[in-house]
């Protein structure tokens, strides 16, 4: 059985989406995934041993430029992939009209929350299948149901496990971490994974303004964890958070701004 899934953003969603296919794995022996994903995210699919290939897209800069990405042929080069094999099942796990519109380029029956589920409700018009997903549950929990619901199988037993019902029996995740160390070759050969002083690695950055911390509170936060015997790394993935790890580690001889890193030289500090 092959699966196309649409889960193109933001970095903490792509992650809360691989649970789904642990849980899909242990159901389904022998399932295999494709994954539509923004390309700034598409390291993390290739992590999890069930994913086969990754097809990028550029929502973000396509948008800005939408003349732009049809004449420099990247969205014919998109629409080859999505539609170069037929799936058993494709699952929008997004359910974003942008999610959707992209989903239905793929060759195979569409699988998405309905509209009552669903964070843009039109998102549902596009879909073949339509399933129920209650709201207020944490974003892991709901995305597992989708898969389930879509595939047929029933959630393990565990799933709820990790949100305050106790420890799961096994990582869900199910990250080959061969495949994220691949990767992460630019923090090796930095040397910044070396053994040495405990530290903290600060996440501070994130798509949205409206979600930042206030930098004085990281500052803050910097200057105590030094103060009680840890370090502290800031990894950055742009000028402005670049800028704003500076900031935050400014006067502390404990904090170190990292080198630019893949997400994979994120994962391995982490």
């Amino acid at each position: 059985m092959r699966v196309l899934i649409v889960k193109t953003s933001s970095l903490g969603d792509v992650i809360h989406t691989l649970p789904a296919l642990t849980d899909a794995v242990r159901a389904l022996p022998g399932i295999r995934f494709d994954w539509v994903v923004e390309e700034a995210f598409a390291e993390i699919p290739r992590w999890h041993p069930a994913v086969d290939a990754v097809i990028p897209v550029a929502v973000r800069r396509w948008r800005k430029h939408p003349l732009q990405a049809r004449r420099s042929g990247e969205w014919a080069a998109f629409r080859t992939a999505i539609g170069a094999r037929p799936y058993d099942a494709v699952i929008d796990a997004q359910g974003l009209l942008k999610s959707a519109w992209l989903a239905r380029h793929a060759r195979g029956p569409l699988h998405g929350l309905d509209r009552r589920s669903a964070r843009e409700p039109l998102a549902s018009l596009f879909y073949r299948h339509r399933h129920c997903v209650a709201w207020g549950r944490h974003a892991v929990l709901r995305v597992r149901e989708l898969f389930a619901r879509a595939l047929g199988y029933a959630l393990p037993a565990d799933a709820a496990a990790g949100f305050g019902n106790g420890a799961p029996a096994a990582d869900p995740y199910g990250l080959d971490r061969a495949r994220v160390m691949a990767g992460s070759g630019d923090a090796r050969n930095t040397g910044i994974s070396a053994a040495g002083a405990p530290y903290l690695v600060f996440l501070h950055g994130t798509t949205w303004d409206t979600k930042h911390w206030p930098e004085t509170y990281w500052h803050q936060l910097a200057e105590r964890a030094c103060a009680a015997g840890w370090q502290v790394r800031l990894p950055w993935g742009s000028a402005a958070e670049h800028e704003r790890a500076e900031r935050i580690a400014a006067g502390l001889p404990g904090a170190q701004v990292l080198p630019r890193l893949t997400l994979a030289g994120v994962a391995a500090e982490t």
